[in-house]
């Protein structure tokens, strides 16, 4: 559903192990050596109406459109990772409400084996300070009405998780 976290390797056909490619960032390495999922954060948070949008700036998926988030570093809450990667990408403060869902990105491989799993909390919330704009790995943020969505092309199943989002917070 959500956006890849940390870099793929450059050549994604590759067999060879991370642990034996110096160009794969450290975070990348451990992940694919120790063949555990990396947990992940993104959120679902609006605004007059409105839901925030980030496009991907970085591949793959680059110029997508979904929700911001990103990993969560050692030894960090869910909750502060959430608040920390919407600060860092988008510029926001928001008032986290609760968890929206959790969702599973599995990349693969040609040959089908699993390059890297990411498990995904997608917490909801709204909008409380900072005008949104462009930041870190995002080429472009925006506010968009629900009836917009399928105008964007975005990660799979971003659409379904924010209408999620957006009942849950209507009746909270």
């Amino acid at each position: 559903m959500m956006r890849p976290l940390v870099r793929p390797p450059r050549n994604p056909t590759s067999t060879h192990s991370s642990t034996s490619n110096p160009q794969l960032p450290p975070v990348y390495r451990a992940v694919m050596r120790e063949g555990k999922p990396t947990p992940a954060v993104s959120a679902a948070i609006f605004h007059d109406g409105k839901v925030l949008l980030a496009q991907r700036g970085k591949p793959p998926l680059t110029g997508v459109w979904s929700l911001p988030g990103g990993h969560i570093e050692v030894g960090e809450k869910a909750r502060d990772a959430v608040a920390r990667e919407l600060a860092e990408e988008t510029g926001i403060v928001a008032d986290i409400v609760g968890i929206a869902d959790v969702t599973d990105v599995i990349l693969r491989h040609d040959d089908g084996s699993v390059r890297a799993q990411y498990v995904i909390t997608v917490f909801y919330g709204h909008w409380q300070a900072g005008e949104a704009r462009a930041m870190s790995d995002c080429q472009a943020v925006d506010w968009v009405a629900p009836d917009m969505l399928p105008d964007r092309k975005m990660t799979e199943g971003t659409a379904a998780i924010i209408a999620h989002a957006a009942a849950l917070l209507a009746n909270a």
